[in-house]
């Protein structure tokens, strides 16, 4: 703020640039929740919506059931299992004591025990294939657990070719989908920023500039920051492109707004001093004379200096001499700062 600038007024637009900032931050507090709910008009596909339903259904029943015949197979399995280990225990048993009872008659030589030698050998043939049985029923459960995991992962790959066309597809629409909800960011932010640039150009000094420079920053932060997060791989380019054309077309004006200062300052300084003097407003000399410049030409004069009463770039006169009390005082000032009397117009 300039020290130019009455007291109250400093603080007049402090809180003025306050209330800019605090209706920028409610605006954008507003895009933003427009932006984020934006996909919210298009549909929320799913993989369901693209897979063909009768068949997924159909391969889905199928899983289920072979799911349920290879639990039952599994279990049967288990079962048959258990028992073949068993049967092989008893077979091993009564091996070990067959063979410990041929020791013990081949020891004695004894020819009474030839009956009991047919029935343990009898007993044991009966045991091995009590055995076998078993392991028939392990094999036969083997097989129909085979069967039905393969049947079970036979639906599986067909479910998830059926699941990769619908993911394909769904890919796709969502691709698109982005892309529509990307144009439909893209219509509310770019507006926004026209309306942003016009009120810059033609609004930025009128009375209600608070609320003009709070939706250029509203404007500028919803294109620049808060689009970001929703832009597609594609989206930087659009970004860096408006930048690029908002840069090109700021620094036009910048150029033209330059060239067209210093050719109103040419003017100027060719005017008569008395002239040059009523053109500038006393807070603007004001201001120029407290940042140690020249009010007319804004090229720096050493206002310390008493040996200086005129402006050695321009000419203006930067102090005369009071009427009444012949004191030494800047020519802008429209009383005498020694004896309070009225400047000479």
């Amino acid at each position: 703020m300039s020290k130019a600038l009455r007291l109250s007024e400093k603080w007049f637009r402090f809180g003025l640039w306050i209330v800019a900032f605090v209706f920028a931050s409610f605006l954008i507090g507003l895009g933003g929740t427009v932006v984020q709910n934006l996909p919210k008009v298009e549909q929320r596909y799913t993989q369901d919506d693209f897979i063909d339903k009768p068949a997924a259904a159909k391969l889905r029943a199928e899983l289920r059931a072979m799911q349920e015949k290879r639990q039952v197979a599994q279990d049967a399995h288990d079962q048959a299992q258990l028992k073949h280990n068993g049967a092989r225990a008893n077979s091993a048993a009564a091996r070990d004591t067959h063979n410990s009872w041929l020791a013990t008659r081949h020891a004695t030589q004894r020819s009474d025990q030839d009956r009991e030698l047919i029935e343990r050998t009898q007993a044991l043939d009966e045991l091995k294939i009590l055995e076998r049985k078993a392991l028939s029923d392990v094999e036969r459960q083997q097989q129909h657990l085979l069967d039905a995991r393969q049947a079970e992962a036979k639906a599986q790959r067909e479910l998830r070719e059926l699941e990769g066309e619908a993911s394909s597809k769904l890919s796709v629409e969502l691709r698109h989908q982005e892309l529509r909800v990307f144009g439909y960011r893209l219509l509310l932010t770019l507006p926004l920023l026209g309306i942003a640039g016009w009120l810059f150009a033609k609004k930025r000094q009128s009375t209600y500039w608070p609320f003009v420079w709070g939706f250029i920053y509203f404007a500028l932060f919803a294109f620049f920051v808060e689009l970001v997060p929703y832009l597609p791989s594609y989206g930087g380019y659009v970004r860096y492109v408006v930048g690029i054309l908002i840069t090109v077309l700021v620094g036009r004006y910048a150029i033209i707004a330059l060239n067209r200062y210093l050719e109103k300052q040419k003017l100027a300084e060719a005017m008569p001093d008395v002239e040059r003097r009523k053109e500038l407003s006393y807070d603007t000399a004001l201001a120029r004379l407290a940042k140690k410049v020249c009010p007319g030409c804004e090229r720096q004069v050493d206002l310390t200096n008493t040996a200086i009463d005129f402006c050695p770039h321009c000419g203006i006169c930067l102090f005369d001499h009071c009427g009444q009390c012949k004191e030494r005082k800047s020519a802008f000032a429209r009383f005498c700062h020694a004896c309070g009397a009225a400047a000479r117009s």
